[in-house]
């Protein structure tokens, strides 16, 4: 039985710090440590108007959480700085911002989409607050949260989404719904990186993390389906059983290919 997820306040040290990550991956060299990353950062000079301690805290709550849980994540993601475009790098940034704070996940599953899916398209400050209050009361938390800690969190919620792109601000406390649409790059990219952490093809199918792109399973089909036209894969489908060919052997040889392309 997997271990119970709490959602932590670590957003609080950082929203989608778009430019901080890229001038971090920049520097990053494989088998780096967080502190030693930290170090690197203070000395390349990419930072001027960072304190030391604030440097430290963007590596140690942000960037370390987020792309060097896994040893990999944060070399792949420095190979595509100069390759993706920023609107790419910026949603594979989004996928692993997700991963790394379950409340941000859950915010955009269950609250963004659906108020997409219901023909909306502003979001208020006030939906986020509700959401958190009232995963709050659900226990979605270790401890019970202060109001104070629910308005910050809420705040959080809406200026994560909007770094990403999935809100545009049309007020003090009121954001469009963007037109947010997952990448044919980023497609490709997050479909090999759920193969080679181990799911099976149904399970590919069926991860959560397309749904921060509002697809469900069908739409999941279909952006495979678009990618097996392009080569990059083998799509078949039979009912609800998919079987999946995999062109390239290593997430390596993959970037590889679509950088370029």
């Amino acid at each position: 039985m997997s271990q119970q997820r709490y959602y932590t306040t670590q957003l609080q040290a950082g929203l989608g710090l778009l430019e901080e990550t890229r001038q971090l991956l920049q520097v990053y060299q494989p088998g780096m440590s967080a502190s030693h990353l930290c170090e690197a950062a203070l000395a390349s000079g990419r930072f001027p108007l960072v304190t030391a301690r604030r440097l430290r805290n963007i590596v140690a709550e942000c960037f370390a959480p987020r792309y060097m849980r896994d040893p990999h994540v944060a070399a792949r993601l420095k190979s595509l700085v100069d390759r993706f475009t920023t609107a790419e790098l910026n949603q594979l940034l989004f996928i692993y911002t997700a991963r790394a704070n379950l409340v941000l996940a859950d915010f955009v599953r269950e609250v963004y989409w659906a108020r997409y899916s219901a023909g909306r398209n502003d979001l208020q400050l006030e939906d986020a607050r509700t959401f958190v209050a009232n995963s709050v009361r659900e226990g979605k938390t270790q401890k019970p949260w202060s109001e104070t800690t629910i308005k910050r969190i809420s705040s959080y919620l809406m200026g994560c989404c909007a770094d990403y792109g999935l809100l545009t601000t049309t007020g003090r406390n009121q954001r469009s719904i963007a037109a947010y649409r997952i990448l044919p790059k980023v497609a490709a990219y997050l479909a090999y990186d759920l193969k080679f952490s181990g799911l099976g093809d149904n399970q590919i199918v069926s991860s959560a993390d397309w749904d921060l792109f509002g697809l469900e399973r069908a739409d999941v089909r279909d952006q495979l389906k678009r990618l097996s036209l392009q080569g990059l894969l083998i799509f078949q489908a039979a009912s609800d059983v998919v079987h999946i060919g995999w062109t390239y052997k290593s997430m390596e040889e993959l970037i590889d290919v679509i950088a370029q392309s």
